[in-house]
């Protein structure tokens, strides 16, 4: 009786001592360990061209526009940014018809506050833009308005006169995303929320079209514009992006 005790708690030991000796080795086979990848990331100059100011040139026959755009990435989420362009707008009211014909500069910086995995590119970006445009005002036509209710006839003149060396200044705040295609080839859109600071205001009428800044209302200080970018990414060097990533032994 008693050897056989001996025996069933000999078994019971083994048992015990084989479960642990399993429980330990899985245990083991599950810890996880860190390991750091290393991967180039572009940095370069990306120029491109607004499609929506072309796509309008071609379907508009008030509109003539084409603009650049470019960057350069300082930083892992830093860029300086630019736009440079030339639009020509005409616009007719019950009063007048009038044509802005100009060019502008745009510059500033972009921050990317998409966080891209291994090698990719992307962008969803806010930034600043400072810009600038000389243009002139051509009036086509007009009509002045007669108050006086026993002459309802009003006056109008068809010819033309031509405003130039007028010039406006406006701050921007620009909101966008850029996604890669292919290769370094980019698709993008942005809005842009501006603020006129300074414009030269022809006599007896105002801006209806400032080129760069868009339309503008009712002497209102503030506008809105849009972009659709297709742009190009050349490289010029390559840094270093290390992403720690977690393994199981």
């Amino acid at each position: 009786m008693k050897q056989r005790h001996i025996l069933i708690f000999s078994i019971s030991s083994c048992l015990f001592l084989f479960c642990s000796i399993l429980n330990a080795q899985e245990s083991i086979d599950g810890e996880t360990t860190t390991d750091t990848l290393i991967y180039k990331q572009k940095y370069g100059l990306r120029l491109g061209v607004d499609l929506g100011r072309l796509i309008r040139t071609v379907i508009d026959d008030d509109y003539t526009g084409f603009e650049i755009s470019g960057d350069y990435r300082l930083t892992k989420k830093l860029y300086l940014a630019g736009e440079l362009g030339n639009e020509k707008r005409s616009i007719s009211t019950d009063f007048l018809s009038v044509t802005a014909n100009g060019s502008y500069f745009k510059a500033g910086i972009d921050y990317n506050s998409f966080q891209n995995w291994l090698d990719m590119q992307n962008m969803i970006y806010f930034g600043f833009r400072a810009g600038a445009s000389s243009f002139t005002q051509n009036l086509d036509n007009y009509t002045i308005y007669n108050t006086n209710q026993y002459w309802p006839t009003q006056l109008s003149s068809e010819e033309a006169r031509e405003i130039d060396g007028l010039t406006a200044i406006w701050a921007e705040i620009i909101i966008g995303i850029k996604a890669e295609l292919f290769s370094n080839l980019f698709l993008g859109l942005n809005v842009q929320i501006k603020s006129l600071i300074n414009e030269d205001v022809p006599d007896d009428f105002e801006n209806l079209y400032i080129p760069g800044f868009n339309r503008t209302y009712d002497s209102g200080r503030f506008g809105i514009g849009f972009g659709y970018n297709l742009s190009y990414l050349i490289p010029i060097i390559k840094k270093d992006k290390k992403v720690v990533v977690d393994k199981e032994e």
